[in-house]
């Protein structure tokens, strides 16, 4: 993708009529950096040069848009293949451990979060690192949107990331994603107990031809799981954290109670309660399956 990016510059450029040192003036670097991304040598270009590039050269976006796939190449080929995975897949199901899904995180949050325990040179790859991730929740808006069922755990919402404001608006955002009819929350309070994939996160994604890849990461390694006897095992994990955790109405009261209380006292009910409640809500529905946001949806199937 290097390569390619650096042709393409090298295209408009001659096209343009510009040398290397002219267009390094016009985009404030100097002609050997230009050199460095014709050639896919060197440091690749930053988002902020991508936007000059483009700018200049009249790309018309092009070299913005290829930018991520540039900047992806830094990283392991384990977690290049899962992003390519994670960008065809039709239906996502994610559990979260310690922070919101970076699918659903809102920009200020996803600051904090890349901001800590990161590498990062500087600012600037802060913030291209955040636009990476902006840039990834953008398919949720798309035509062929996956189905998205994450399932936090009590901590995600107790740990208030980049402080309390970030935290509140996060929280709002969880709250407003479960109104869309592809996503889906829910919340494994502390009360259940130890489980399978405590300490890490869990990703399972289904590709169109109905495959499945797994995912799971912990605070310094990650791992891709392609094997199908292992996807399976991961997946029924997954199916049993999904049953263990509350139900999506429930998981948005105990979301909206952690946000108007400020994190101090949000009650999750008993499982004695979340039993009482389920099947009040059961009959409320007249056995249709409810979603996140209270709607019915006449004629919905639940989903396997």
């Amino acid at each position: 993708m290097a390569a390619l990016f650096g042709a393409r510059v090298r295209r408009l450029r001659i096209a343009a009529g510009l040398t290397q040192t002219q267009l390094g003036d016009l985009t404030h670097v100097v002609s050997t950096r230009i050199t460095q991304i014709e050639r896919a040598s060197g440091a690749k270009p930053t988002l902020a040069l991508a936007r000059a590039l483009d700018v200049v050269l009249g790309a018309d976006d092009l070299l913005v848009e290829l930018w991520p796939y540039v900047y992806r190449e830094a990283f392991p080929d384990w977690s290049r293949r899962f992003m390519e995975y994670s960008e065809r897949a039709v239906a996502v199901r994610e559990y979260a451990a310690h922070v919101v899904p970076g699918l659903l995180q809102t920009k200020a949050y996803a600051r904090a979060v890349l901001s800590v325990g990161r590498t990062l040179g500087s600012k600037e790859q802060l913030e291209e690192r955040v636009a990476l991730r902006m840039g990834r929740q953008e398919r949720l808006g798309t035509p062929d949107r996956p189905e998205l069922w994450v399932v936090l755990d009590e901590a995600v919402l107790r740990r208030p990331v980049g402080g309390r404001a970030v935290m509140r608006e996060q929280l709002a955002r969880l709250l407003g994603a479960t109104e869309e009819p592809h996503i889906t929350v829910q919340v494994l309070p502390f009360d259940q107990g130890e489980h399978e994939v405590m300490g890490g996160s869990l990703t399972v994604l289904t590709m169109p031809d109905g495959s499945e890849v797994a995912y799971t990461e912990g605070a310094h390694y990650g791992q891709l799981i392609e094997d199908p006897d292992d996807v399976r095992y991961f997946a029924l994990t997954y199916d049993r954290l999904r049953a263990a955790a509350l139900p999506p109405l429930m998981s948005l009261d105990v979301i909206r109670s952690v946000m108007e209380d400020n994190h101090r006292g949000a009650n999750v009910p008993s499982r004695s309660e979340r039993r009482r409640l389920a099947q009040e809500q059961l009959q409320q529905s007249g056995g249709r399956q409810l979603r996140g946001g209270g709607r019915r949806v006449p004629g919905h199937r639940p989903r396997p």
